[in-house]
């Protein structure tokens, strides 16, 4: 009987082996001897994929539900990008989780109830500091820990397709992580650091009782009492905006009149394009506050809604890019919350996604829609207003499917759910006077001076019929009907 290979042996010929002249073997995924020493059972796989898919479930609830109470510009749309990486990444885990043996998957059930207690007291931070420090320096750098210790352990061959998606999801927690610092350093003073260390030394206890986010470290069980979460969390979906926005209530000029005005060259109507599309800052407000009082729906439709989501938020810093081009300070600009307002805490959320889905079918036709304005920005001779409204319009394409897929099952047909949608946005169009009879506003006639500033970046003279524009949102909304009595 031949002797078996010593395990000497065995070593050398796996940190010699080499595939034909010298190509890497296993499709280079993997060294032979990291392959034949590494790797983690289904059931251990699965374990730790389902606690990190939770926890990004988790996040994505967090960083939603805080978007329209965040007045912070820069969080807004960071925790609209946050949420849609994190929802994309709940999805493929689960359907990875699917593919290894059979059901129950368990998917919708915490796999660690201590992890929510973890959750629960950063969904409750009470102030901006303490839900920083929470996001950024507890929770996404544990979850970014649990991704780097699953690809170091896991088989990269045997299982790839996890390998694969974590080492994707790590790119990306590693981009929030890298955001988070920054948000740290620039918000939180030492005075926060020293009123919170208390609560941030209780999350890392809890994290400990759970041995760590992964489960995978030792279980320091320690006594802990729930802190801001001791009440249950509260929805604010009330809209709230940082000093910079100045007259936040002043509908005083109507972009949709000049811009659908065909007497109106082109170029002087890119100023309301960027108009149009930063003011989109209120479409997450109003989507996060969707998403956070629907509760029960699948994840398909969270993640798809978190897709608008983070489109809208774009379109907003789409329309900072416009303004900056021109040189034009973007908070000299009213860029007013009304519509958000009104929809968050006038209507429920099926109205409020109604009235989305009404704006977007809308912005479909040529005479007047997305490709209209499409048409104005290519009028322009601007490259970039053209490149701004090419994918603005490419996004809503997409939104007016989303509400095709969710909405309108829910009424039967497009044209009831439309019907629906333009009754509720009726109710809830804000009441124009009544804004400035309560003196939140003058709705001051902002055109003409951001008009001129455009005009000496052009290096042109302004034209008189233009500057004299006063066309307001008093008895119009933003679809050109009339306000209803």
């Amino acid at each position: 009987m031949q002797k078996a290979p010593s395990e000497e042996a065995v070593r050398k010929l796996a940190e010699g082996y080499r595939g034909f002249a010298g190509l890497p073997p296993l499709a280079g995924l993997d060294s032979i001897d990291r392959a034949m020493t590494k790797g983690l059972t289904i059931r251990e796989s699965v374990q730790r994929l389902k606690r990190v898919r939770w926890a990004m479930k988790r996040l994505h609830g967090i960083f939603t539900s805080r978007i329209a109470a965040m007045p912070i510009y820069e969080l807004k749309m960071a925790f609209s990008l946050h949420a849609y990486y994190c929802a994309e990444h709940v999805a493929a885990i689960a359907e990875r989780v699917r593919e290894m043996r059979q059901p129950p998957y368990g998917l919708e059930a915490s796999p660690e109830p201590i992890l929510d207690v973890f959750f629960d007291e950063i969904q409750a931070a009470p102030s901006t500091a303490a839900l920083v420090l929470g996001l950024y320096r507890e929770a996404v750098p544990a979850v970014l820990r649990a991704l780097q210790r699953f690809l170091s352990e896991t088989n990269r061959l045997f299982d790839h397709p996890s390998y694969r998606l974590c080492r994707l999801a790590s790119l990306e927690m590693r981009e929030i992580e890298e955001y988070g610092q920054q948000a740290i350093k620039c918000l939180v003073v030492d005075e926060d650091r020293e009123a919170l260390s208390g609560w941030l030394d209780t999350l890392g206890r809890i994290l400990s009782s759970a041995g760590d986010l992964d489960g995978t470290s030792d279980s320091n069980e320690t006594e802990f009492e729930r802190m801001f979460s001791a009440a249950p969390y509260r929805y604010d979906g009330v809209p709230k905006r940082d000093r910079r926005f100045k007259d936040p209530y002043n509908m005083g000029v109507n972009a949709e009149a000049m811009l659908f005005d065909p007497d109106v060259e082109p170029l002087p109507k890119s100023i309301m394009l960027y108009f149009k599309r930063m003011r989109e800052i209120d479409v997450p407000e109003v989507i996060s506050s969707i998403l956070s009082e629907n509760n029960g729906r699948s994840w398909e439709y969270y993640r798809d809604m978190t897709r608008q989501l983070w489109d809208e938020a774009r379109h907003a810093m789409m329309g900072e890019v416009g303004f900056a081009s021109l040189g034009i300070d973007w908070s000299e600009v009213p860029l007013n919350l009304t519509w958000s307002l009104e929809l968050n805490t006038k209507l429920d959320p099926q109205e409020r996604h109604a009235v989305l889905f009404t704006i977007e079918q809308g912005l479909m036709p040529k005479k007047n829609g997305k490709e209209y304005e499409w048409q104005v920005a290519l009028g322009t001779a601007d490259r970039l207003t053209a490149l701004i409204q090419d994918y603005d319009w490419a996004d809503e394409v997409l939104h007016a499917r989303i509400g095709r897929q969710w909405l309108v099952p829910e009424f039967g047909s497009q044209a009831e759910a439309q019907a629906f949608g333009d009754e509720a946005w009726s109710r809830a169009t804000a009441d124009w006077a009544a804004w400035r009879d309560k003196g939140l506003t003058e709705h001051r006639n902002w055109w003409p001076d951001v008009y001129r500033s455009a005009c000496r970046h052009w290096g042109i003279e302004p034209e008189p019929e233009l500057l004299a524009y006063n066309a307001t949102y008093e008895n119009t909304r933003a679809d050109l009907k009339r306000v209803s009595g």
